[in-house]
């Protein structure tokens, strides 16, 4: 038999001494604030808010060109070389985007939560406004998505080095084939998730969204959206703790028996409003960020429940393919309990 030699016996007893520990988890909230220097992420989709990712229209919008009309789409792209779409009947100055995007950003620090703007945008990437599309904050961290059209491809690079600069960890980054895009993600409770596949976001990227939080002990829902529905959140927002916006004719019915089991209460999208009624955010349990006018019916609904809608014009930006939800990506929130 070999003998151990002193070298090896004081190795042998170091390792001893100082051993690995994977109590507490990586996602405790000793361990984040020791290592990650906070507590990142968020557990639930209408917590108060502390921290959004954003970005401010600029430069990117200059590669949309107005006479490159698409009639029989009533809206403007290169449907040829795939680089850009608009989808409006009308393309808004630069200036008035901005503007309403000044609105929104103000609208949120005034509710007291930090704005992190991308530190810089992909070249031509006119689409990278909509930031809830590249970046899903879970618990501990954040899932940097793979975007499906090319004309979007590009979006996760900013966004990762954003969030590494922040210093907020980066959990997965969605690779290989996988397709996931943010706003078909969704926070029904703390334990409990819900992604809705579709052209944008394939099995594959729910896959790998599945990874993460089965980790975290979270359950993960699939629902498929009909037809060519890009997203979840067309069709689902949580507004408070136990309330969801919802369009029940483009969800499956053994979901809606889901919402009824985990008992949230549904608001059903008035049906002479229209279908963007569901783009809001929650700043707080039963408080959101509402564009006005744009669904009065289901407003005076949310009204009478005693949910508080802070009223942030956002008409032009809409014009492009996206509102208030789509241009705003959580990155911390309080837990509810």
């Amino acid at each position: 038999m070999g003998t151990v030699s002193e070298f090896e016996y004081r190795y042998n007893m170091t390792i001893k001494t100082f051993p690995s520990h994977a109590e507490p988890a990586f996602e405790s909230a000793a361990q984040q604030e020791t290592v990650w220097g906070r507590r990142w992420g968020c557990d639930n989709d209408v917590g108060r808010l502390r921290k959004v990712l954003m970005h401010r229209p600029g430069e990117e919008l200059d590669i949309i060109d107005p006479s490159m009309r698409l009639e029989h789409l009533g809206s403007y792209g290169d449907a040829e070389g795939q680089t850009w779409y608009w989808r409006g009947d009308v393309i808004p100055s630069l200036e008035d985007q901005q503007a309403e995007h000044d609105a929104l950003t103000a609208a949120l620090r005034a509710e007291g939560v930090e704005v992190v703007l991308l530190r810089r945008c992909a070249p031509g990437r006119h689409k990278s406004i909509y930031t809830r599309d590249s970046c899903i904050a879970v618990k501990g961290g954040a899932i940097v998505t793979r975007l499906g059209p090319i004309v979007r491809r590009g979006e996760e690079a900013p966004v990762t080095e954003t969030l590494a600069a922040i210093g907020m960890p980066i959990l997965r980054t969605i690779h290989g084939s996988g397709l996931m895009e943010g706003g078909s993600f969704v926070w029904l409770n703390a334990t409990t998730a819900v992604i809705g596949r579709s052209s944008r976001v394939n099995e594959e990227g729910t896959r790998q969204v599945a990874e993460v939080l089965n980790a975290q002990g979270v359950e993960l829902l699939r629902v498929d959206l009909t037809g060519y529905r890009l997203h979840i959140d067309g069709a689902l927002v949580m507004i408070d703790v136990d309330t969801a916006i919802i369009n029940p004719t483009i969800l499956p019915f053994w979901f809606l028996e889901k919402l009824q089991e985990l008992d949230i209460r549904t608001v059903e999208v008035h049906p002479d409003d229209p279908s963007g009624t569901v783009n809001c955010l929650a700043v707080a349990p039963g408080r959101v960020i509402m564009q006005p006018g744009l669904s009065p019916r289901t407003a005076d609904t949310l009204d009478k429940l005693g949910i508080e809608i802070v009223p942030v014009e956002y008409e032009k930006v809409f014009l492009g393919g996206g509102g208030i939800h789509c241009s705003t990506s959580p990155l911390v929130r309080d837990p509810n309990d």
